[in-house]
C-alpha cells in the first residue's frame, strides 16, 4: 500500500534553486548593481564624516548624544548595504 502512494508523496522533479541569468544581460545588470553599491558605500562614507563633524560641533553645545545616535543609524545603514547580497541570498 505504501509503495503505491510513495511516488505520489515524493516529488520527482525538484525546482531549480540555482537560477542563472541570461548571458546577454547578466553583465549589464552586474555593472548596474556594482555602480549602485559603490554609490551607496560613498554615501555611507559621507554620512559618517558628516555625523562626526556634527558631533564635534555639537559637543560645544552639549548635543553630543543626539549626534551619536545619528552615527549609529549611519553605521546600521552601512551594515545593511554591505550585507545586501547576503540578505538576498538568505531569502532565495
Amino acid at each position: 500500500m505504501i509503495a503505491k502512494l510513495l511516488p505520489l508523496l515524493v516529488p520527482m522533479d525538484a525546482p531549480d534553486n540555482n537560477p542563472e541569468a541570461p548571458t546577454e544581460i547578466s553583465g549589464k545588470v552586474e555593472d548596474v548593481v556594482n555602480y549602485i553599491t559603490w554609490i551607496g558605500m560613498m554615501v555611507c562614507v559621507i554620512g559618517i564624516v558628516v555625523a562626526g563633524a556634527m558631533m564635534a560641533v555639537g559637543q560645544r553645545r552639549g548635543e553630543g548624544g543626539e549626534h551619536a545616535s545619528r552615527l549609529g543609524w549611519v553605521i546600521a545603514g552601512c551594515i545593511v548595504i554591505g550585507a545586501a547580497s547576503g540578505i538576498v541570498n538568505l531569502f532565495i
